[in-house]
């Protein structure tokens, strides 16, 4: 209901997109154990998930379509940038791509057998590139990186401006001292010289400690 004044502003069809997509998650979305028994699932479920993939498939077509336009619009300046951004975000691109990313993420961590059955994530995989180059253009994209991959407590301070080898506190750690930490059920890993503590970010991953 909070987004009905949006809804009025969006064309009648992408409205009825919106809700189709929305209709396709919450006949996935696992609500009782119905439908799925020793790792099968019924087809009524399984064609849901067919048709998931296809309504993916065509989106994906559309926007791997249109972003390659806008990009090489958007790279000319800064305003042609934010012209195209206001289009783009008006656009499927902008209005069902998020929701549905966010949705196959939380379907996926709710039933993953069911997904990998369906079969949409790696359509959405080849987007990738694409919303990147978009994404580069973006005035203020290197700030924007710093914030998203400060780690409160590990990476914070560097970019607030202190810089850590003028930091009293740092402390050096011997490859033995590394090895030996791991050994007694610790997680530190080595990326670009600096020691992280990911004990606590491995419980909840779901990739599993050798991808870690």
């Amino acid at each position: 209901m909070d987004q009905e004044l949006y809804s009025k502003e969006r064309s009648a069809s992408l409205d009825l997109l919106l809700r189709f997509q929305r209709l396709l998650v919450s006949k996935l979305y696992p609500t009782d154990c119905v439908g799925q028994v020793s790792n099968t699932y019924s087809p009524d479920l399984l064609g849901v998930g067919s048709l998931l993939k296809k309504y993916t498939a065509l989106l994906c077509t559309h926007i791997g379509d249109i972003l390659p336009v806008a990009t090489s619009i958007a790279c000319t300046s800064h305003r042609h940038f934010a012209e195209v951004s206001r289009v783009v975000d008006g656009d499927l691109t902008g209005i069902l791509l998020p929701e549905l990313v966010v949705s196959i993420v939380l379907l996926l961590s709710k039933n993953a057998g069911l997904m990998q059955e369906a079969g949409a994530i790696p359509l959405l995989a080849g987007l990738l590139e694409h919303l990147d180059r978009f994404n580069h253009l973006a005035p203020g994209k290197e700030r924007d990186d710093n914030e998203d991959l400060a780690w409160p407590g590990i990476m914070g301070s560097f970019f607030t401006g202190q810089s850590c080898r003028n930091n009293e506190e740092v402390t050096l750690i011997r490859k033995a001292d590394l090895e030996n930490h791991n050994k007694d059920g610790g997680f530190w890993t080595v990326i670009d010289g600096k020691v992280y503590d990911i004990k606590d970010f491995q419980t909840q991953s779901l990739t599993g400690s050798s991808i870690l």
